[in-house]
């Protein structure tokens, strides 16, 4: 996995415009969540569902923690989540 400053610097598309990881707020966290959601279904997009539900996950951690933004949980919490967010592809990489 990739170091907790890198990591936060990743972007990641959501609210319809590329952010780094570490900027998004609780509020983008929950809209990518949803919109994730929606777009799940069934056959090659079943496994979105998963993705979602991470990323409903890391909003309920953030609101648990009071944390506004991603970088505001630390590099160490946010790093747990990445993997099962795809901000880091599972395995560390898309080319395999």
């Amino acid at each position: 996995m990739t170091g907790g400053d890198d990591l936060m610097v990743r972007p990641v598309h959501a609210g319809g415009a590329d952010k780094p990881f570490g900027s998004l707020t609780i509020d983008d966290v929950r809209g990518h969540a949803a919109e994730l959601a929606a777009a799940a279904g069934w056959g090659p997009t079943a496994r979105v569902a998963t993705v979602a539900r991470a990323w409903r996950e890391l909003g309920a951690h953030m609101a648990e923690v009071g944390a506004p933004t991603v970088a505001d949980l630390g590099g160490e919490s946010a790093a747990r989540f990445a993997e099962r967010l795809w901000v880091v592809p599972p395995g560390g990489s898309l080319l395999r």
